[in-house]
C-alpha cells in the first residue's frame, strides 16, 4: 500500500454526495480525513467550506486537500486564492497525473455534475498515488509559489 496522507475535505451542497463517498473510501484506504463540511445537501455557499480546507492545507495542518462542487471550478478558484495552495480541477485520471507530477498540486477539485462517482474515486486514487516529477517542473512551481 502507498503511504497514507492526512487529508482535509470539503464541499458545497452540489458536491456533498461525492464528498461523502470519498470520505468513506479514503478512510477505508487508511488515510486520515478531516471533513470541513458541508454536512448535508441543503443549499450553501462553497467558499464557506473550501476556504477553511485551503487554509488548513496552506498552514501544513494537512498534507493534501480535496474540494468538491457542481463543476469544481469555483472551488478551485477559492482554494487558489490562498497562498501556498496549488489546486487543480481534474476531470480525468490523466489530468490528475499531470496535476501532481507537473504542478505538485496539494489540492484537488472535483465536479459532481461533470464526472461519475466511480471516476471521482479513480481520479482521487491516482492523484494521491502520483509523485511530483521535479526536474524541469521545479522552476515553474517555484514561480507559482512566488506570486
Amino acid at each position: 500500500m502507498r503511504r497514507a496522507f492526512s487529508i482535509a475535505i470539503g464541499s458545497d451542497h452540489a458536491g456533498f454526495a461525492y464528498k461523502e463517498a470519498l470520505r468513506r473510501s479514503l478512510g477505508e484506504a487508511g488515510h486520515s480525513v478531516h471533513d470541513f463540511g458541508t454536512f448535508s445537501d441543503a443549499p450553501c455557499d462553497y467558499p464557506d467550506f473550501v476556504r477553511p480546507v485551503a487554509l488548513a492545507v496552506a498552514r501544513g495542518d494537512f498534507e493534501r486537500g480535496i474540494v468538491l462542487g457542481g463543476s469544481g471550478n469555483g472551488e478551485a478558484i477559492v482554494a487558489n486564492r490562498v497562498r501556498g495552495v496549488r489546486c487543480g480541477l481534474c476531470w480525468s485520471e490523466q489530468v490528475a497525473i499531470w496535476n501532481r507530477s507537473h504542478n505538485d498540486a496539494n489540492m484537488l477539485s472535483l465536479g459532481q455534475r461533470t464526472i461519475s462517482e466511480a471516476e471521482a474515486l479513480a481520479i482521487t486514487r491516482i492523484w494521491l498515488a502520483t509523485d511530483f516529477e521535479g526536474g524541469r517542473h521545479i522552476a515553474r512551481v517555484n514561480k507559482i509559489d512566488a506570486q
